[in-house]
């Protein structure tokens, strides 16, 4: 299973690399340009930096998946949400640079073609079985039942939008990403090996695997081009479909409860944005120079390849945390 993981890893970065090599000429000829937020006084140089890179590793991935013989009932499906939000946030980006403006869709647009995504997932799992959440730090489970529809779908707007707001610095998302695919591949690895943790077949959870390693070799060699300073952006293209992509994993493998601990840094960047919002509204104070965290320490004086390398750790240790009950 780990030799095969590698391939799909392998492969998949190998489609990337050349996909970029390919892609990001053509995106600074048709002038696919990220609109940046004028008031991120740090970011001007930024302007005009490509978008959509989410383009050539979300698909190079998928492609990868299926070449090296992937299949499954579950990986299918979660490929098809990967592919969902990978379209709402191309939309967003494409509004973004047609418009010249960095609001792409409305706020409510967003989050009515998220939910309907949600929904469908939370949907699936339920009339699937997959009702079943494992618990963090035990071997524990709870049957949620029908319960299951609106908690499901709550994670995944929660996580696709925490997944969007971390992506504000060069290689910040993609980093983070990275390690959380990693560990929550390892984790159902472990669950399958050695608690025998499994509420669908092993074939579906093994392919559920492969994914996550096809999707951790894509990120990775679009981080070639992604680290600061960035000769190309994600875009919502790529951070709607990572969260995606991390929700679809996780539920399905019964890990919904994993994904604000291993993906601790993604629910770190939407409360600092809750907190200063809300605080703002009530006392018209800052708590932070900026919001999301992010912007807040890069603002304290931390550069952008320092605050990734923090996301990136954290994320490592908490993902640690999450599977070394089962070594």
């Amino acid at each position: 299973m780990i030799k095969e993981s590698i391939k799909f890893l392998t492969l998949s970065f190998g489609l990337t690399f050349f996909a970029a090599l390919a892609v990001i000429p053509v995106l600074r000829m048709l002038k696919a340009g990220q609109p940046i937020l004028k008031y991120v006084e740090t970011h001007k140089n930024k302007s005009g930096t490509p978008t959509m890179g989410g383009l050539f590793f979300i698909i190079p991935a998928i492609a990868a998946f299926y070449i090296l013989g992937g299949n499954g009932a579950v990986s299918f499906v979660s490929v098809l949400i990967g592919a969902a939000f990978m379209a709402v946030g191309f939309l967003d980006d494409f509004i973004k640079i047609k418009l010249s403006r960095n609001e792409g869709l409305k706020a409510y647009q967003k989050i009515i073609l998220q939910t309907a995504i949600a929904l469908f997932t939370g949907l699936y799992a339920y009339f699937n079985g997959i009702t079943v959440f494992n618990v963090p730090f035990s071997y524990k489970t709870v049957d949620l039942g029908l319960l299951t529809v609106p908690i499901v779908s709550l994670v995944f707007v929660a996580i696709t939008n925490s997944v969007n707001l971390s992506d504000g610095l060069d290689g910040l998302c993609g980093s983070t990403t990275s390690a959380y695919l990693f560990f929550i591949g390892l984790l159902i690895y472990l669950q399958i090996t050695v608690n025998r943790r499994v509420y669908y077949s092993v074939t579906e959870y093994e392919n559920v695997i492969k994914l996550s390693f096809s999707l951790l070799g894509a990120i990775s060699a679009f981080l070639i081009f992604n680290v600061n300073k960035a000769r190309v952006f994600m875009g919502d293209t790529g951070s709607l479909s990572l969260g995606g992509f991390i929700g679809a994993i996780s539920v399905f493998t019964s890990n919904t409860f994993f994904i604000p601990v291993i993906g601790i840094m993604f629910v770190v960047s939407s409360i600092s944005v809750i907190v200063q919002v809300a605080v703002y509204k009530k006392k018209k104070k800052r708590v932070f120079l900026m919001a999301p965290l992010h912007h807040h320490l890069q603002l304290s004086g931390c550069t952008e390849t320092l605050i990734s390398y923090y996301y990136f750790i954290i994320t490592c240790i908490f993902g640690l945390m999450s599977v070394i009950i089962y070594l």
